[in-house]
């Protein structure tokens, strides 16, 4: 059961998505489409409380259990990142707003790719405190070398992260020949908010 609401919060999340930026900048109602795009979290929540329950009622930790922890932590990593970076290019495509900044060169996409690796920061403390607190809760009642394993998967996704943004700080991407370096910071001060 817990996998199929897992697949459901995942289906959810991207008709939830469709439904808000088409209101938003199809049907002309940005009031209604924002307050689509808010009930997103309400997909992680009712993720988070199917894990405590299926935990709650004797269900055997494990990998099921790990994914949930990792889905809900890249929600609270990435998923109003994911959310302004498709809005912007909804508002370019159907709305005939500013193109979104591009790809960056030099230290300003090396900034860029150590704010993904904070966020991806975030998203793994969050999947190893849940995985952690899923050790705790069921104690020595199950094994729980599957919630450990999952923790150790946070990890490693941490470090490729890492070592990503570390390649771009040491081997810092040139502006192709032709193109305008000013453009490409242009477009890196454009996206800040990030």
């Amino acid at each position: 059961m817990l996998v199929a609401l897992i697949i459901a919060c995942e289906v959810g999340f991207w008709v939830l998505l469709a439904a808000g930026l088409a209101l938003r900048y199809l049907a002309g109602m940005p009031r209604l489409g924002a307050a689509v795009l808010l009930c997103e979290p309400l997909l992680e929540l009712t993720l988070l409380a199917a894990s405590v329950v299926d935990l709650a009622n004797g269900g055997e930790p494990g990998w099921r259990h790990g994914l949930a922890a990792l889905y809900l932590g890249y929600t609270v990593g990435y998923g109003r990142y994911t959310l302004k970076w498709l809005d912007r290019h909804a508002a370019h495509r159907l709305a005939g707003g500013p193109k979104p900044p591009g790809a960056t060169y030099g230290r300003e996409r090396a900034v860029h790719e150590w704010k993904l690796w904070a966020r991806t920061l975030a998203g793994a403390a969050v999947a190893l405190a849940l995985l952690q607190a899923g050790v705790w809760y069921v104690g020595d009642a199950a094994d729980t070398g599957a919630l450990r394993a999952w923790q150790l998967v946070a990890l490693r996704v941490l470090g490729i992260q890492a070592l990503i943004a570390a390649t771009y700080s040491i081997w810092p991407r040139k502006a192709p020949a032709g193109a305008d370096p000013a453009a490409g910071e242009a477009g890196a001060l454009a996206g800040k908010d990030r």
